[in-house]
């Protein structure tokens, strides 16, 4: 299982490499909002604190957890490149060549 916050700083950091792959390239692409559907479970710690947790179930990992609920999410994220001031603040480009192993 993978923390949300994982999943969300992977995608991150993967659109961050498409985008600096766009630096001087001619043709660029604008990115739209992106959909990520996930199955999560909820868990929650036995302490005082009674720590909540969000987890996104890898591929199959369902079937191995038969104490935990899970639900299918749906998260829409806009991706924006954040200026040093908010009027610099600009959509995603992102353009280049696939790497070995992209679909």
């Amino acid at each position: 299982m993978l923390e949300l916050s994982t999943v969300i700083k992977e995608l991150r950091t993967e659109l961050t490499k498409a985008m600096k792959s766009a630096d001087g390239e001619q043709l660029q692409f604008g990115v739209g909002p992106i959909e990520l559907e996930v199955t999560m479970a909820v868990t929650r710690e036995a302490s005082l604190n009674g720590k909540v947790k969000i987890w996104v179930l890898e591929t199959g990992a369902d079937a191995k957890i038969n104490d935990v609920q899970t639900h299918s999410v749906k998260l829409t994220l806009t991706p924006e490149v954040k200026g040093p001031t908010k009027q610099e603040d600009r959509s995603l480009y992102i353009s280049g060549r696939g790497e070995e192993g992209e679909r």
